[in-house]
């Protein structure tokens, strides 16, 4: 099996979008630990750190590129202090803008999302915004939201996630869980202890997407594809699905390097072919 899964790369593609919540975010109350949602980050930024390129001037959404042992990171950082980061029209389009350039750039493993405002992730939609829009308009907002940020759907995936009784129970009583119940009831996949600098959930991120960038991207893309679309359908037809996928590596030249790399007692160079 270790060899399989060494001989597919079956554990990273280009691209991974990685959502993170912040550290004192709605989901932690104050001396709590920091929740980090699978592959993603509850994160704040540290004072005068950095971890690569300096980050673009832009209003609204800071883009880092960074370097050395974490090149192919991409941190994408949430920046309306007055609004304590809501989703508006604006904001939206940029990250739209920024998502769309990374997906066609393959030197970008894995990207994440973090907050630049201390003590806050998104607040969510930009109700004050909402307000003044016309009714044909929230809808093409909500659809293009829905495109840019893969998780939203909150009725249908959270069910999907933690069970329909307990998603009823949260929807319907709009209650606030922190980070330990979040954790307990599946909803994030971590949980840390906060650091002084306020960054333990995005250096815990970074951690993560570290252990991603020396695997194999053209498997990985499969794998997340048939992962997403296999728990849509029943396990017969999943496994149909990830046959399909698995046939898509066999020609690749990644997948060759994956099985020399292992008789070589080597790590493997992939490239994305």
């Amino acid at each position: 099996m270790a060899a399989a899964l060494r001989g597919l790369g079956l554990l990273q593609g280009r691209v991974r979008l990685a959502a993170a919540a912040a550290a004192t975010s709605s989901f932690r109350r104050p001396g709590r630990r920091a929740p980090v949602r699978g592959g993603a980050a509850a994160a704040v930024p540290s004072a005068g750190k950095s971890y690569g390129s300096e980050a673009k001037e832009e209003e609204e959404l800071r883009i880092r590129y960074l370097d050395d042992e974490h090149k192919g990171i991409v941190v994408l950082g949430l920046n309306r202090s007055h609004a304590k980061n809501a989703l508006s029209k604006n904001l939206l389009k940029m990250m739209s803008k920024a998502v769309d350039a990374l997906k066609s750039d393959k030197k970008v493993r894995t990207v994440i999302f973090r907050s630049e405002v201390p003590g806050i992730f998104c607040a969510g939609a930009d109700l004050k915004e909402r307000a003044k829009m016309h009714s044909s308009e929230v809808s093409s907002f909500v659809s293009k939201t829905r495109a840019t940020i893969n998780e939203m759907g909150g009725t249908q995936r959270l069910p999907r996630t933690i069970g329909v009784s307990l998603a009823k129970e949260l929807i319907f009583s709009a209650r606030i869980v922190d980070g330990e119940e979040a954790k307990s009831i599946g909803l994030i996949s971590h949980v840390v202890e906060q650091n002084e600098a306020g960054d333990a959930a995005y250096r815990r991120a970074l951690a993560l997407a570290k252990e991603f960038l020396p695997q194999g991207p053209v498997a990985m893309r499969v794998a997340k594809l048939a992962i997403n679309q296999g728990m849509e359908v029943d396990l017969v037809t999943g496994l149909a699905i990830e046959e399909a996928c698995y046939a898509q590596t066999i020609p690749t030249k990644d997948r060759i390097e994956g099985l020399l790399a292992f008789k070589e007692k080597r790590p493997p160079r992939y490239k994305g072919e």
